[in-house]
């Protein structure tokens, strides 16, 4: 990754997950951000960002590189989902990921994600 640009999706993840491990072994938050910066070549900041979020969420699942799918709802179901994306604080993409996600291994007998 190029300097001044945004970690990719998995990217973040593998680094929140990082972060997990090093405090799973009873390092501060501090120490933790220091050795997530040298490993991970990130500033001091950014790996405190990522240590704090591991400690405060957890784990992270990571995922493949995603790819644009373009498809036709309905403006009213798209209104309902940008709310409920938004009282969720989570984004647009991921509200509708997994309720694919939850629809497909309710009918599907084929292994998930496949």
């Amino acid at each position: 990754m190029s300097r001044g640009s945004r970690a990719r999706a998995d990217e973040s993840a593998e680094r929140v997950n990082s972060a997990v491990a090093l405090l799973a072994t009873g390092l501060s938050v501090a120490e933790a951000s220091r050795q997530l910066a040298h490993q991970q070549h990130l500033s001091e900041r950014q790996a405190r960002r990522y240590v704090e979020r591991a400690r405060d969420r957890g784990p992270m699942k990571v995922c493949g590189p995603k790819q644009v799918l373009t498809v036709k709802l309905s403006g009213a179901l798209v209104h309902r989902l940008k709310a409920c994306a938004r009282s969720q604080q989570r984004t647009f993409s991921s509200l509708v990921a997994e309720a694919l996600e939850e629809l497909l291994n309710r009918t599907s007998t084929g292994p998930p994600g496949g």
